[in-house]
């Protein structure tokens, strides 16, 4: 009887189940408890799936049956990134999604697209079912033009008949649904069959799921057809359904129990219910809005939830639902929950949006995904920690300097009391990465000492020395006119998002600056340094919770991918990225409505002069590659005035002695390597950053051959002049247009600790805000306070009674 109840709802009766295994012949097994997913959407034939290796996959039981009982658990997946490993999927499609505007037949190309994806997912060993509107609409469709058939032509004709306006009015919905339930079908069939997929129709009306019988033998059909690689679609029998009651709930005793209660009114508790059932791993319910706003869309200050968390219920204001279909946002939100409760992740997204359904599953940011993460001790997503850290920012601003100072003094203490707990964290670190192969400026990079750390502590107490002066800083007065003053002060810039590689030292020195300039701080570390980071991110909150501002700070830990929070607009207000050029450069190229501070290259140069004293020069080239060669501020370049590289002049051949006895690989530049009869090979490029034990070397005739140098291939970071020659140097300083410019020092001195800053956010190269180390003074920006008694522009007007006297301030 089972099997014979499952191909009569896939073939109708017109295919015996024998028939249905010979057109499936490399059907997944019935029994397999091992589903594999590929990491790509790669669209195969079913006779050529492919398996990949079980670390790269999820291992669910393929074919999991009837469940006893709807039970409460956790979802399997915790954010998005985990869902290119979702096998089971429920698809829900609202009227909205696949109806036209007109409500009168369905938008062929929006399904078509969504059933190409569905279709796709399918063959890549997925197990899909849908759940679809749209009968009442392609009804409508049919009855319209029978309707207007039957009127004659003079009223069909007359300009001021309004019967064909109204044809939605004058047709029942039960009707339309009987009508069009099978053209929809017919029209899934069609699509679905481009791809060698067979579907099944299953109609369901809300008694069937009140009935135990009957809700036993339908979800035993879905999992028949699940089992034989069909696509089940199911929708709800409007023909003989009563239009649904505001807030039924199911009274059936037992089955109120079991179910939890939901009212099954629509479509979106129908999807919900049944991916319950069948245990689905995600369910996405497609709806004509991009997800869940705090308030409806078209409502002043609405914004759009990225994540949905049980607690924030109390944070969203529903509006009217669409005037097609029975479901809304409130339903949707509603049926999203009760599904997270028993283990479904859940996305509501916009389903008119191209490749919704894959993008999804390629873990990228669309729709609103619910998820437990942040309410129950998970990590929370990216978007709820910008909100608290810009509340944290508040609260931080809030404080007294005193209190600022004091948390930045408690981190720095705890950096050294917790010196053995950090260290054992960072070997993890660098154990990996050894093992993986991370290359040796990296490594240098990853690990921290005893002497890193008391260096640390150290520049973290200048940072809270300086805390006293930083925030509410009064730069300007001026009194407009009597009785009118204007203040311009320092107030932080709101919620930085820090993205750095390799530096868990970067952790607390950016911390510490975010707090002396009270601004919020989402930091984003590479995955090689996840143990230091953790580590000290948990020092970082307790020096927080000490004043109440515990979520001023966040570390991201969620794999959300970069170019995902760099469309966080509504949430960061300033990105600083430190790491490798390849790093700063994709986040400048990828950020387009974010500001982005930082240096997408370090390449400095060191000049020395045919003026220059030889011995000091020496020290400086050595101290500029070679203390620390994977910095930025590292030399990468050094230019040697011709008349030290002639015969006669031994500079060159000591230079060269000294760099290959450090380890130094040196590159000649062109013209160098027309003056050797044999020497180093020839640089790649004059503008390589080689962030090791790597130089270029190359000749000019003169001062002014080096300052065009520098403009040609520099990066506008640090440049250096060793002369004793102060005309010459002065030349230098003032023409080189770079952040750094130095006399006689190495360019190592490029750095916010160095500069008496305490520590630096980065280094910039840009040309406006903040230029060179950044320290909390690029942390901050101004606003200007007013303050008048009953003052009015009109009063200044011709003929007013006022005039500006602009006069200056004592700034004390």
């Amino acid at each position: 009887m089972f099997r014979q109840r499952t191909a009569n709802v896939f073939g109708q009766g017109r295919m015996l189940l024998h028939g249905a295994f010979d057109t499936h012949p490399a059907r997944l097994p019935r029994r397999s408890t091992v589903s594999v997913i590929p990491l790509f959407n790669d669209v195969r034939d079913r006779s050529s799936r492919i398996l990949f290796p079980l670390h790269k996959c999820v291992r669910r039981e393929s074919h999991r049956g009837l469940q006893t009982g709807i039970e409460h658990r956790k979802p399997m997946f915790t954010d998005r990134s985990q869902l290119q490993y979702a096998r089971r999927l429920v698809i829900k499609l609202g009227s909205a999604v696949i109806t036209r505007e007109d409500e009168h037949g369905l938008a062929l190309g929006r399904l078509a697209s969504i059933v190409e994806q569905v279709a796709e997912c399918h063959l890549e060993g997925r197990e899909c079912i849908m759940v679809t509107s749209g009968a009442v609409a392609f009804g409508k469709q049919k009855m319209a033009q029978e309707l207007l058939m039957s009127l004659s032509m003079r009223e069909t004709l007359s300009p001021k008949d309004h019967t064909r306006e109204n044809t939605g009015k004058l047709l029942d919905a039960r009707a339309a649904a009987a009508v069009g339930q099978s053209g929809l079908m017919s029209l899934y069939e069609a699509m679905f069959s481009q791809y060698g997929i067979k579907i099944a129709q299953v109609l369901v009306t809300k008694p069937d799921f009140y009935n135990e019988e009957t809700r036993r033998n339908l979800f035993s059909t879905l999992s028949e057809l699940i089992s034989l690689n069909i696509v089940p679609i199911i929708n709800t029998n409007d023909a003989v359904t009563p239009p649904p009651q505001i807030d039924e709930e199911i009274a059936k005793g037992s089955m109120k129990n079991r179910m939890g209660a939901i009212s099954l009114k629509d479509n979106d508790s129908l999807a919900a219910m049944l991916a319950a059932e069948v245990q689905a791993d995600l369910l996405v319910l497609m709806s004509d809005v991009d997800g869940i706003y705090t308030k409806p869309p078209s409502q002043e200050g609405a914004r759009l939830l990225w994540t949905y968390t049980p607690d924030m219920n109390d944070l969203v204001k529903f509006g009217k639902k669409s005037r097609v279909g029975t479901g809304g946002m409130d339903s949707k939100v509603k049926s999203a929950a009760w599904a997270l409760e028993r283990g479904v992740c859940v996305v509501v997204c916009n389903g008119m949006q191209d490749n919704a359904i894959k993008t999804i599953l390629r873990g990228r940011r669309i729709g609103t995904f619910f998820t437990y993460s942040g309410s129950n001790g998970g990590n929370a997503a990216t978007d709820i920690l910008a909100e608290n850290a810009r509340n944290g920012s508040r609260i931080l601003q809030g404080l007294a300097p005193e209190e600022r100072a004091t948390c930045i003094y408690t981190l720095a203490d705890l950096l050294l009391s917790k010196e053995k707990e950090i260290l054992e964290a960072n070997d993890k670190d660098l154990a990996e990465a050894t093992k993986s192969g991370l290359n040796k400026p990296l490594l240098s990079r990853l690990s921290l000492t005893p002497a890193k750390l008391k260096n640390l502590a150290i520049g973290l107490r200048q940072i809270a020395e300086s805390s006293h002066i930083n925030v509410n800083r009064v730069l300007r007065r001026t009194r407009l006119a009597p009785g009118l003053d204007l203040t311009q002060v320092t107030v932080p810039i709101g919620v930085l998002l820090v993205i750095f590689e390799s530096r868990p030292d970067c952790l607390p020195q950016v911390a510490a600056l975010a707090i002396s300039s009270a601004n919020g701080l989402l930091l984003k570390g590479g995955s090689e340094a996840a143990h230091s980071n953790k580590a000290l991110m948990e020092l970082v909150r307790q020096a927080l919770e000490a004043v109440g501002a515990g979520n001023a700070i966040s570390l991201v830990s969620t794999r959300e991918e970069i170019s995902d929070l760099l469309s966080l607009e509504g949430h960061i207000d300033l990105i600083i990225p430190r790491g490798s050029s390849e790093l700063v450069r994709s986040i400048q190229d990828q950020s387009h409505h974010i500001p982005v501070m930082g240096h997408a290259e370090g390449i400095c140069h060191v000049y020395v002069d045919n003026e220059a004293d030889l011995a000091k020069a020496l020290k400086i080239i050595r101290d500029s590659k070679c203390d620390y060669p994977a910095a930025c501020n590292a030399m990468e370049t050094l230019l040697l005035h011709e008349d030290l590289v002639k015969s006669g002049s031994s500079f060159f051949t000591d230079v060269c002695t000294m760099l290959k006895n450090e380890g130094v690989t040196i590159y000649s530049g062109p013209r160098l390597a027309e003056q050797l009869t044999f020497g180093p090979p020839r640089a790649k490029s004059l503008k390589t950053e080689y962030s090791g034990l790597g130089c270029t070397i190359e000749v000019v005739g003169g001062l002014e051959e080096a300052v065009d140098h520098i403009h040609t291939y520099g990066s506008g970071h640090t440049d250096v002049i060793v002369t004793q020659n102060e005309q010459k140097a002065t030349y230098f300083q003032t023409q080189v247009d770079s952040a750094c410019v130095f006399l006689n020092a190495s360019s190592r001195f490029a750095d916010g600790y160095r500069f008496g800053l305490g520590a630096e956010v980065g280094i910039s190269t840009s040309r406006i805000h903040a230029r060179g180390p950044v320290g909390v003074e690029g942390l901050l920006t101004t606003k200007w306070v007013l303050k008048g008694d009953g003052h009015a522009a009109s009063d200044f007007a011709e003929g007013g009674s006022m005039q500006f006297i602009h006069e200056s301030l004592p700034v004390n």
